[in-house]
């Protein structure tokens, strides 16, 4: 379920891929109170990891970002969410493939909804990637909390193999690119 933000914050939850990936990510920002790895989009009541793997939940791997729009807004957020991973691809980020890995935006508020607009069609007409962004924006619905196991992972397992090859990057390009906005 969405959590209730403390006064003064707000959520984004996105799903842009592994959710591992984006942990590592938005949890580095100023302004990130806190980020949870979840599941959102689907159908299926209280999924588990199994379940949203198999593809057939309709869910998506997402975070859930708890943030201080006085420190960073929800188009900053939205600045580093489309450029740590491929909007372009539609549910697929690099060789995880499957609707739950699917880009998508699941909006808490209609100026939420304008924002994600907004920034898609910019980048769009900006033309970053080869093909048209396929980014899901679509009204928030229940988020489900990953298991334990899922929370922190990249930093408990900064030595695993997937962690290395694929979210050191990620995490590489937010600190050359967004080194004013780190913690």
């Amino acid at each position: 379920m969405t959590s209730n933000p403390s006064p003064g914050m707000e959520i984004a939850t996105l799903g842009g891929g592994c959710f591992w990936c984006l942990e590592a990510v938005f949890e580095q920002l100023r302004g990130v109170e806190k980020v949870v790895s979840g599941y959102c989009g689907g159908t299926t009541a209280n999924p588990t990891y199994r379940d949203v793997c198999n593809g057939n939940t309709g869910h998506a791997e997402v975070v859930q970002v708890t943030f201080d729009p006085g420190v960073i807004s929800f188009h900053e957020i939205l600045e580093v969410f489309f450029a740590i991973h491929d909007p372009s691809t539609l549910n697929r980020q690099g060789a995880d493939v499957g609707t739950q890995y699917r880009s998508a935006i699941f909006c808490h508020s209609p100026q939420q909804q304008q924002a994600a607009e907004k920034v898609i069609a910019e980048l769009n007409a900006a033309r970053i990637w080869d093909r048209p962004i396929v980014t899901q924006v679509v009204p928030a619905v229940e988020f489900h909390q990953a298991e334990e196991y899922h929370q922190g992972y990249y930093r408990g397992n900064p030595a695993q193999g997937y962690c290395q090859a694929v979210i050191a990057p990620k995490v590489a390009k937010l600190r050359k690119s967004f080194a004013a906005k780190l913690k």
